[in-house]
């Protein structure tokens, strides 16, 4: 399959109930689509908090084309699961599309499901070393990066231009910081 074919193909997920169990169902993916997932119905999201080894934190800004949040920075590199995909799987591929970042280890601080966006979403720290430098924006996905120090990140996490839900997902963790 040629990279432009691939890229017009539409991305199917696993629709999963409640409990976390597949379903056997599918459903391809469509710009603000989601919504049209049925009741009680969740697609897997994996979220991930980039954890340099140095201390400071990887934060990205999201392309001004996204459906949601869209020029927002976020703190978080992730999203969802492919037809297939096991949880850690997918949170391996999306860090090394949307960062070029391989993790040195990858540590599981939840799970939660949101009815509004039906998304069941595994979050994740990603431990990594190596050069801050090397980061490859996704096109599409984000713009820009930086990196905060602890201060930095928690300044973030209080600020209006966060994502507040993903800092609900990241809540045990980031008053662990304080």
């Amino acid at each position: 399959m040629t990279r432009e074919e691939n890229v017009n193909k539409p991305e199917i997920w696993d629709l999963y109930d409640p409990e976390g169990n597949r379903t056997g169902e599918t459903f391809a993916r469509g710009f603000g689509n989601f919504k049209y997932i049925p009741e009680d119905r969740f697609h897997l999201v994996v979220d991930l908090l980039v954890l340099h080894t140095d201390g400071t934190y990887l934060l990205t800004k999201r392309d001004e084309g996204k459906e949601v949040f869209p020029g927002f920075w976020e703190a978080s590199a992730g999203g969802s699961a492919l037809s297939g995909e096991e949880p850690l799987e997918a949170a391996v591929r999306e860090l090394f599309e949307e960062t070029g970042l391989t993790a040195d280890s990858l540590e599981l601080v939840g799970i939660s499901f949101s009815t509004k966006s039906h998304g069941m979403y595994y979050s994740y720290i990603a431990n990594v070393s190596g050069d801050k430098d090397r980061i490859v924006l996704q096109e599409g996905e984000t713009t820009e990066y930086k990196w905060v120090d602890k201060k930095g990140l928690l300044e973030y996490v209080d600020s209006d231009k966060a994502m507040k839900a993903h800092n609900l997902r990241y809540e045990t963790y980031l008053k662990d910081l304080l």
